[in-house]
């Protein structure tokens, strides 16, 4: 297995070519983007991850690493691409079939092909295998094919891409151990087999799971605000059971997993997936939840025709990933309620939204409440005092818990925590 093609170059991807570039393997990187291609080209990222850019440069420099819009014939095919739901809440296999058809006519006996994107269970069976039978060979003996997910979190790629144990889920034994004899380039955690089937079932039972502690913990949030307790408080003290792990409040859930997986689960099997069901909606449900508690503060503190400062437009800390972000969604239910607003993220260098703003000050300017929707480090270490110069009232309503509750009481703020919302 010396030559690798990677079709995908986003946030998995990417990530995952390099690391193979730069453990001596040859890869072919591939993406329809031809402006990411290009600025992948020369050295310049469309993503941002921490630690991407210098592994970026040691890849490409060794001559390891080449990207184009077209595959190329190889011994390994990895399919990296999107797996979305459409409006209706169903998965669209689109990006999946594409991928699988594109290499198609690269592929030689002998060759494996790897599916990490994150799909509803029966994918590879269902809709790749169909697809790659059309190459003549013989799956299962002249073709390999396994499912691999990706389990690594954004900002955090490259470390947990080396040290989480992964899933590997081949079509047969065969399959599954040419997967994990390649993963074991890099991977030290430990890598468990498993069928094709059983393995997409087990991501997205993995995202699942976490969307419906967060539904929980958004519902415990709700209750708390009514029962004039501080849910934060009370999760903190709940944890410290032994059986306990309650995880944390917020505007929603994003992202390209936990916000998209359960839906997998939904359309596959609706009569038994209830629970996922009401958590999925639960958690949709919060942008507006959100956006309601912005325009009763306004209505406690009789502003008229408030304007609201957007902090933080990412789906979590600390990175430039917008995809399915619950600020969004609290943006456009600002913009139902007639709310003036004007948006601002450090790590979104370019106006994704028409009320986006790329400097902070000037969103703050005249602002009558300061919204923050993401924990971004930035955020964090704000200075109220500053804050106060800029805004036209002091009422900062903060759902994701991260400011330092005294300094801006001090400063004159009135501070409100989703879920600790007493006067509202």
């Amino acid at each position: 297995m010396n030559k690798i093609c990677v079709v995908g170059l986003g946030y998995i991807g990417l990530p995952t070519s390099v690391m193979f570039a730069n453990n001596g393997l040859h890869v072919h990187g591939v993406d329809v983007n031809a402006a990411a291609v290009e600025k992948i080209q020369h050295k310049q990222l469309h993503i941002e991850e921490n630690g991407l850019q210098e592994r970026l440069n040691a890849a490409i420099d060794s001559g390891n690493l080449t990207v184009s819009t077209t595959p190329e014939k190889a011994d390994v095919f990895i399919i990296a691409v999107p797996s979305p739901i459409k409006p209706d809440k169903t998965a669209d296999m689109k990006y999946v079939e594409a991928a699988t058809k594109s290499i198609v006519p690269y592929i030689e006996k002998g060759n494996l092909v790897i599916l990490e994107s994150t799909v509803p269970p029966r994918t590879v069976e269902d809709v790749m295998m169909p697809i790659l039978e059309e190459s003549g060979l013989e799956i299962g003996t002249e073709l390999l094919v396994s499912h691999s997910p990706e389990r690594v979190i954004p900002g955090r790629v490259f470390e947990e891409l080396v040290n989480n144990s992964r899933i590997v889920g081949g079509i047969n034994e065969k399959s599954s151990e040419k997967t994990r004899d390649l993963y074991r380039a890099f991977v030290k955690g430990e890598i468990f087999l498993t069928d094709a089937t059983t393995a997409e079932m087990v991501k997205v039972i993995e995202n699942t799971f976490r969307d419906v502690n967060i539904a929980f913990a958004n519902e415990l949030a709700r209750v708390s605000a009514n029962l004039g307790v501080n849910v934060w408080e009370a999760i903190k003290l709940a944890n410290h059971h032994p059986r306990v792990n309650i995880h944390l409040p917020g505007p929603g859930v994003g992202g390209h997993c936990i916000a998209v997986d359960p839906w997998f689960l939904v359309e596959q099997d609706p009569q038994n997936a209830k629970i996922i069901h009401l958590a999925r909606q639960t958690n949709d449900s919060m942008p507006l939840y959100v956006a309601n508690q912005v325009k009763e503060i306004a209505n406690q503190h009789q502003i008229k025709n408030p304007k609201v400062a957007v902090l933080g437009l990412s789906f979590k800390a600390n990175i430039d990933d917008m995809r399915e972000s619950p600020s969004v969604e609290v943006v456009h239910h600002l913009n139902e309620l007639n709310l003036e607003l004007t948006a601002f993220d450090p790590h979104i260098h370019e106006a994704k939204l028409p009320q986006q703003s790329l400097e902070l000050e000037e969103t703050l300017k005249n602002a009558d409440i300061i919204l923050i929707l993401t924990e971004h480090d930035e955020f964090k270490i704000l200075d109220p005092k500053q804050m106060a110069n800029l805004v036209r009232s002091k009422i900062v309503f903060d759902t994701k818990n991260c400011l330092p509750r005294d300094a801006w009481l001090k400063a004159g703020f009135d501070l409100r925590v989703l879920g600790d919302s007493k006067n509202i």
